[in-house]
């Protein structure tokens, strides 16, 4: 590469070959040359080092661009949203890149020496997991790498509700059905998704209930369990730092007669029998091939009448976040989403019947947004408390999965099941109405 030649001129072919001439993101390279958008510019793609083009070259697409960001090599500025929209909505899948610009392009990249050195990945990548993909020593693994990274890094990111799931916006004018303005603030938003699960799991029906929160996370639902419907509560978790920081948090609120947190996987429940079952956010970590006896131990837990709600998050056709991907090598270990058809047949099959299925996609949009502004609007901070690269991953993965919510190319359901006796009976309500 001529020394009158820059790289922003170098590359310029080969991004306009994939984004077109539409694309609203600036893209500045380290020798202080850049690309400027076709119209006006809603954020900059900073590549910081040949480190960037490296790490697509020995990883091309996603896994690559993936390493590049959570490294530092590659930066974005700007509304974090608007560009990865942008990215999304301009890409071409049948762009096609001219064959002399493809051999300029990698002939820069030779000569800038991205060709010759194998960057290592960052240290926040998951490793290999060792044993069969779902065990309870693989799973055990795979939920430490995402959620033992530090409890108040959650906390900034989570706010005061400490819950990691969708929440529901609800407002005062609102009929219960729809999404409300940002005048609800995101604690009231998983207060009123904690209640509506403990409505259609009849807790206000009958006070005193038992119920077993699986995946209890920090134990924000067991506690709204115990404390507003006087329920009896088991909360398990397989992550030791949730395990912890629950507890002491059903102690400092005075529910520890109430609410008990056991470090236990699902499967050590045999013998047990609970009216009711919370799985909020857990049924991701599952797998297609365990959802069968995922169902099946559940059921076994519950006698005629007692119900099971499970709130996960899915994808049409179903999606497994592979090794390869972003989600599955830095975020979700072993992750499998599951159409919600398949959930619903699958219930069905271990003996529940289906009584609801509820959308609340447009929710989680709105509450991964408040997650990324927590996390922007504290930013130094939250790289103090884990790293520079986990803060990145985090901001990336939230961002990106709001967008998904919002077009339609993830959902999240919340399906309910009840167990019935040999005649029929189910004790359900005649209408959603008494859930609100």
């Amino acid at each position: 590469m001529g020394d009158e030649t820059t790289i922003a001129a170098v590359f310029e072919p080969l991004i306009r070959a994939a984004l077109g001439p539409a694309s609203s993101v600036r893209f500045e390279f380290w020798d202080g040359s850049a690309i400027e958008p076709g119209g006006t510019c809603t954020g900059t793609m900073r590549v910081r080092s040949q480190d960037a083009l490296s790490h697509l070259v020995w990883a091309p697409g996603e896994l690559g661009l993936a390493r590049a960001f959570v490294s530092g090599t590659v930066d974005l500025d700007g509304d974090i949203f608007a560009i990865l929209r942008s990215l999304q909505s301009t890409a071409s899948d049948d762009a096609r890149l001219g064959l002399g610009a493809a051999w300029k392009a990698i002939g820069a990249a030779r000569e800038l020496g991205a060709l010759t050195r194998r960057p290592p990945p960052p240290p926040e990548e998951a490793r290999p997991r060792r044993g069969r993909r779902h065990s309870r020593g693989r799973d055990a693994a795979a939920i430490s790498h995402h959620y033992d990274v530090g409890n108040d890094f959650y906390r900034l990111v989570l706010g005061p509700s400490m819950t990691y799931s969708c929440a529901r916006f609800v407002g005062p004018d609102d009929d219960g059905h729809g999404g409300a303005d940002g005048t609800v603030t995101l604690a009231d938003a998983q207060a009123a998704k904690h209640d509506l699960v403990c409505r259609k799991l009849g807790l206000a029906e009958r006070p005193g209930m038992r119920l077993l929160d699986v995946g209890c996370g920090w134990g924000s639902m067991a506690m709204h369990a115990a404390s507003v419907y006087d329920a009896r509560v088991v909360g398990v978790t397989i992550s030791g730092a949730q395990a912890q920081l629950a507890r002491r948090r059903v102690d400092e609120a005075g529910l520890g007669a109430k609410v008990e947190i056991r470090l236990s996987d699902y499967r050590e429940l045999g013998g047990e029998e609970f009216d009711a079952i919370s799985s909020i956010g857990m049924f991701e970590h599952v797998g297609t091939k365990r959802a069968a006896e995922y169902f099946d131990t559940l059921r076994a837990l519950l006698p005629p009448g007692g119900r099971l709600l499970n709130h996960a998050i899915s994808s049409p056709g179903g999606s497994t976040m592979t090794g390869r991907s972003f989600i599955g090598r830095y975020v979700f270990p072993d992750g499998e989403l599951i159409d919600v058809g398949e959930v619903v047949l699958a219930m069905q099959r271990a003996g529940f019947e289906v009584r609801d299925v509820e959308a609340l996609r447009e929710h989680y949009a709105l509450t991964l947004r408040r997650w990324v502004a927590n996390l922007e609007g504290d930013w130094d901070r939250a790289v103090a408390l884990s790293s520079a690269g986990r803060a990145r991953i985090w901001r990336l993965y939230m961002a990106a999965s709001a967008l998904g919510f919002e077009d339609g190319g993830l959902g999240i359901h919340q399906v309910l099941g009840v167990v019935p006796d040999a005649r029929g009976w189910v004790g359900m309500p005649g209408t959603r109405r008494v859930w609100g």
